[in-house]
């Protein structure tokens, strides 16, 4: 009863639509509960569905905004406190020296991945760390271009900070990100050599959508407005150079003056377009891959109206009746991160080591502060194709294999080792699948007998284990009257698993 006054009290000032709620929902099922858990989250725990199960819809839905955060709770690698090391070796370093600065950087690399998947496995907040996936695709940054994992982390902290906080603070805080800055070349953005990148994406992907609203000569006077926009040298910290700032007059979507950075920021918010195209990206990331217009535009005033609170946005989406309708279960595929933490969350397995959760997520087509181009990763339907169905079959059936032979773990740490180049695309693609296919077998798979007997008696039935583990009726329903662990193993390793 503590938690539950506490959550009401918490959300009741940025959720003034979910009081109002008119119709009385019925009470949440445990279908009605995991579909909450599941869309909002990783996974949906027995003891998670307790907490949900007869709630009424808004209750449930106040519950789960009032419980996020804006920190992790897993404590990051230890060089994140450390003073930055930005600098590459000059060009009086020996290979040596450059070869452990190259090893170095790829180590804070493969730790950072590793940590944020420890965080969404055991997350209290699963929401906060759904929506600091969602933001880090939306605002993307990669290790390929930014090369250092310092500012990727610290981008990181702030996607969190702002997750599920105000989307208008966040864009002003992604404008100033030292990370987003490296990213999209603003240090070369400068008076009389003006570069467009940034000014480009902030309309084209970060608050209007292509094409909506704006045109190349907007893009070309936002991006004078933004130069200037630069980082300490030492710290990487941002930093404004008012001797490479155009302080000249812009004229920018209408209207005319001295404007910096922030003041277009400011003027683009106006635009009503902001709200509908967000709440259309929230829509397909939590309801359905096919918006309903009339629903998003209802959902996007009330988000626009409240100064884009992001709270609002989600409370009105998982309030919609589409989200809780029938014909939209089951029918988004989890993304390859989703799939790899809820199924460690599920079942409570043992993280495998950085390495292998960087090239499972990298075979599989997501790999975490590595999305592939500015447009982020295109999700849905398109994280399944001939080669990722296979590696996700061969993921999950080794997760519900038991304890992996010493033997075979020598194999793989064989395999690890640096070899040289493959001469044809074709060589390299066989020596990736053979790598994924080694660093697969060190995993270590849960013990679904110990696991099934530590569930409570009430989840200890067919009907039950089905409705935990999965959104929709298996394609392949496992038999009734087979063992407990086996019924397990099937349901996971079923089509349906892979649906949320």
């Amino acid at each position: 009863m503590k938690f539950a006054r506490f959550a009401i009290g918490a959300a009741a000032l940025l959720l003034p639509a979910l009081a109002a709620a008119q119709t009385p929902a019925p009470a949440l099922t445990i279908e009605d509960a995991r579909h909450l858990l599941v869309r909002t989250g990783f996974a949906a725990l027995p003891s998670e569905i307790a907490k949900f199960e007869g709630l009424a819809r808004a209750e449930a839905v106040r519950r789960i905004l009032a419980g996020t955060r804006a920190e992790a709770a897993t404590e990051a690698p230890g060089w994140t406190r450390d003073a930055p090391d930005l600098r590459p070796p000059g060009r009086m370093a020996s290979e040596e020296e450059r070869r452990a600065f190259r090893v170095k950087r790829v180590g804070e690399g493969l730790q950072l991945v590793g940590w944020w998947y420890r965080e969404m496995a055991s997350t209290p907040s699963p929401l906060t760390e759904r929506m600091t996936l969602f933001w880090h695709n939306h605002f993307t940054s990669a290790f390929r271009k930014v090369r250092a994992p310092i500012l990727l982390y610290r981008q990181n902290v702030t996607l969190r900070q702002h997750a599920v906080g105000n989307f208008a603070k966040l864009v002003h805080a992604m404008a100033a990100d030292p990370a987003m800055i490296v990213y999209l070349d603003s240090l070369q953005n400068r008076r009389g050599y003006p570069n467009e990148n940034f000014a480009r994406e902030l309309l084209e992907l970060f608050t209007l959508g292509e094409g909506q609203g704006y045109t190349e000569a907007d893009i070309k006077e936002a991006a004078r407005a933004f130069t200037g926009w630069s980082l300490e040298r030492e710290t990487a910290a941002y930093r404004f150079r008012p001797f490479l700032h155009d302080d000249g007059e812009k004229t920018f979507m209408g209207r005319t003056g001295r404007f910096n950075g922030t003041d277009i920021i400011e003027i683009v918010l106006k635009q009503p377009r902001v709200a509908e195209y967000i709440a259309e990206k929230a829509w397909r990331e939590f309801v359905s891959e096919k918006p309903d217009l009339a629903a998003v535009t209802r959902i996007a005033d009330k988000f626009r109206a409240s100064g884009y609170e992001i709270k609002v946005l989600l409370g009105e989406l998982l309030l919609s009746p589409q989200f809780w309708a029938a014909e939209n279960r089951g029918r988004l595929v989890r993304a390859p991160v989703e799939l790899i933490a809820g199924t460690l969350r599920q079942f409570d397995l043992p993280q495998p080591d950085d390495r292998i959760l960087a090239l499972l997520g990298r075979a599989l087509g997501q790999e975490p502060f590595n999305p592939p181009n500015v447009k982020g990763w295109p999700g849905g339907t398109a994280w399944i194709n001939a080669n990722t169905l296979l590696i996700r079959q061969q993921l999950l059936r080794r997760l519900m294999a038991g304890e992996v032979p010493g033997s075979e773990r020598q194999t793989a740490e064989g395999e690890m080792q640096e070899q040289p180049p493959a001469a044809t695309e074709e060589q390299r693609q066989r020596r990736q699948r053979a790598l994924e296919r080694r660093m697969a077998q060190r995993l270590e798979g849960v013990d679904l007998d110990a696991w099934y007997a530590k569930l409570d008696r009430r989840w200890q039935s067919p009907d039950r284990l089905t409705a935990l583990l999965v959104a929709v009726k298996p394609v392949n329903p496992p038999r009734a009257d087979s063992d407990p662990a086996r019924f397990v193993r099937d349901l996971v390793l079923d089509p349906a698993f892979q649906l949320k």
